[in-house]
Formats: structure tokens, sequence, C-alpha cells
């Protein structure tokens, strides 16, 4: 179980958002024999978009897991701006992130409501103001009651860029330092899709941004690209130095027909 040290250290009150794995080794408590992890160090720098990919299983998910402090490596350290996330309390290491999955979580009360969640001290304007920057204010103001429109469980009465759009305004309302991208297009449609790119291009402004995507389309220009396989880091580099140079990013690009020139 995750321990909380009854004096722990504490995060800077403006985290900056360097995040260091040092030697991390980790397996799941239902899987203790099969390693998930398997001594996995970088570094990331404040600012820095770093897009993790590799086939099903490799760690990718796991790596998020850790950095939300869901789970503590049984080796290894993880770090943000130079602190042990061992000795900060969960809830604080949270609070310095930002996540956008896949499939958001959005609960059955109104459009309002569902944004504020990430600031719940926010002003309407504040709010607005979020839904504007995420792409979402436009078809927010055509809903029947607008921002006071109740969205259904789990946000049915909705589409699925809809949703994501809430959730990214959610994001940029709690404007964290670190931001968790979890195949955050990969279920949209092409006219979905662009507007999602447009508001994630924007929450991603200024903050150190982890992506997981199987598209590697949407990862091409992050800084670093992180090539996962078995738990490990088996190469590491931008997408036109991985392109052609390692096979399974190349073997992976191929499979989306993904060129070296974009």
């Amino acid at each position: 179980e995750v321990q909380t040290q009854p004096q722990g250290a504490l995060l800077p009150p403006q985290v900056a958002g360097y995040v260091t794995f040092e030697n991390v080794t980790f397996s799941y408590p239902t899987r203790p024999e099969r390693l998930a992890l398997d001594r996995v160090s970088f570094t990331v720098t404040a600012g820095e978009v770093v897009a993790l990919v590799g086939p099903s299983g490799a760690g990718k998910t796991t790596i998020f897991q850790l950095l939300q402090r869901f789970y503590d490596p049984q080796h290894g350290s993880i770090s943000i701006d130079g602190v042990d996330l061992r000795d900060v309390d969960p809830c604080a290491v949270r609070a310095a992130l930002g996540t956008v999955s896949q499939d958001p979580a959005i609960f059955s009360m109104s459009v309002a409501d569902n944004i504020r969640i990430g600031k719940p001290e926010a002003t309407e304007a504040e709010i607005m103001q979020a839904a504007e920057l995420a792409q979402a204010h436009g078809f927010i103001a055509e809903l029947p009651q607008g921002y006071d429109t109740m969205v259904g469980e789990r946000g049915n009465r909705l589409s699925g860029g809809q949703r994501q759009r809430i959730a990214i305004a959610r994001a940029l309302l709690k404007n964290p330092a670190i931001l968790l991208l979890d195949e955050a297009t990969s279920a949209l449609d092409s006219s979905n899709e662009q507007a999602v790119h447009l508001a994630l291009r924007e929450l991603m402004k200024g903050r150190t941004t982890f992506v997981i995507a199987h598209r590697l389309s949407t990862v091409r220009d992050a800084d670093r690209i992180f090539v996962l396989d078995q738990g490990r880091i088996v190469a590491a580099g931008t997408h036109h130095h991985l392109f052609g140079k390692d096979r399974l990013y190349t073997h992976l690009a191929g499979l989306q027909d993904l060129r070296a020139a974009v």
C-alpha cells in the first residue's frame, strides 16, 4: 500500500515540472512475478513534451500510474522537482498533475460543474475562459441551458469530442504543472479530432507533458519519444531520429503508415 508520511516532504509552491525516474523497477501486486517496469531511468525537463510509444503491456500506463502515486516502485525512485514522491502526500502529488484520457470522467451534473472540478472555487468567467481555450464554448453555448445543461450519466448527452473538450477545459482551469495525456484523441472521428488537437495544443503550452498514443501521428512533434518494450525504454529520440533507425519504432510507424518526412 502507498504510505503517507506524517511529516513528509512538500513539493515547491510553484511546481516547475522536472520529472526524474531513477532505476525504477515495479511489479503489480497481482502479478509480482512479472516486471511491469524494469530499471527505467529518464529525466524530463520543465516544459518538455515526451511521448511514450510501444506495444500493449510495454509499461506506458504503468509510468502514468506511478507518476500519480497510485503505486510506489519496489526499487528506484521517482521525483518531481527533485522531491522523492514517496515522501509526498499522494493528494499533493496529484494536485500538480492534470490528466486527459481516452474516456474522461464526466459526471451527471451541469457542464459548468464538470469543468469546475478542476478548480472548485472558479468563477463563471474563469470557467468560460477555460472552455473557450478548449474549443468548447461554441457547442456549450448551443446546448439548451448553456453551461447549466445537465450532461447525463457519464456525459451520455454529449458526443465523444464534446466530452474530451470538457475534460480539457477542466485541466486548463486546474492549470497543472505536469500534464498526462492518455490516448486523448484515439476514439474520435476526424471532425472532432481536429478541434480536440487545437484544444490540446493550447493545454500543453508551457507544461511538462507526457503523451501515450498508439496513433504515432499525434506524437511525431514531441521533443522526445521513449520507445518501451517489456518494461524497458529500448530507444529514445525524435521521430526523425528514430524512424528507419530503431526497428521497433519503425515497425510501429509502418503499421500507421507514418513517413519519416512530416
